[in-house]
C-alpha cells in the first residue's frame, strides 16, 4: 500500500497537469515508444523553441488530469505509452510538430489531441497540423486585400485614360 507522502506527490502532480490543460489552447497524445535518444532530443528542442511543453507520464495520472480538466473523452486513447504535447500559446504548433515527426519516425504515432475545449481523434489532429500558421494566414489575407485594391486602381486608370482619349497618354504639361 502506497505512503500517504506517494498519494500526495501524485496528487500534486495530477493537478498540475490538469491545470496545464484547463489553460492550455491545444494539446496532442502521442504513442511514444520505441523512439531512440537522439530523436528525442530532436523533438523536445522543437517543442521548446515553439513554446509546448511535452511531458511523459502515466497513463492513471494522465487520466486522472483529463478527467479533472474536462477532457475526459481522452482517456480511451491513453494506452501503452503516451506522451502529451499542450500549448498554451499556439493552438497548430504542438499538432504540426507532432505530425511533423510523426511522418519522420516510424514507431511514433499521433493518438489523439484537444483544441478549443474538445477532443479530437487522429485525423482531427493531422487536419489541424495541415492548417497554415498564423503568419501565412495573415499573409495569404493581406495578399487578397491587395489584389482587390490593384484591381481597382487599374479600373479607376482605364477610366483616366478613356477620358484621356482612348488609351493615349495625357498631354504634357510645359
Amino acid at each position: 500500500m502506497p505512503s500517504n507522502k506517494i498519494l500526495e506527490e501524485k496528487k500534486q502532480v495530477v493537478e498540475s497537469l490538469a491545470a496545464k490543460l484547463k489553460t492550455a489552447v491545444s494539446g496532442v497524445l502521442v504513442k511514444y515508444e520505441g523512439i531512440k535518444v537522439a530523436e528525442d532530443t530532436e523533438l523536445r528542442n522543437a517543442l521548446r523553441k515553439a513554446g509546448v511543453e511535452y511531458t511523459v507520464m502515466k497513463n492513471t495520472l494522465t487520466g486522472k488530469a483529463c478527467d479533472l480538466a474536462g477532457y475526459g473523452d481522452m482517456k480511451q486513447y491513453l494506452s501503452g505509452m503516451t506522451a502529451i504535447a499542450v500549448s498554451q500559446d499556439d493552438p497548430i504548433a504542438p499538432a504540426k510538430i507532432m505530425k511533423e515527426y510523426a511522418d519522420k519516425i516510424e514507431c511514433f504515432e499521433i493518438k489523439a489531441g484537444f483544441v478549443d475545449g474538445g477532443v479530437i481523434d487522429q485525423a482531427g489532429v493531422e487536419s489541424l497540423a495541415a492548417t497554415p500558421s498564423k503568419e501565412v494566414l495573415v499573409a495569404k489575407m493581406m495578399g487578397s486585400l491587395m489584389s482587390s485594391l490593384y484591381g481597382f486602381a487599374y479600373v479607376l486608370q482605364g477610366k483616366i485614360d478613356k477620358e484621356n482619349g482612348d488609351g493615349a497618354e495625357a498631354p504634357a504639361e510645359a
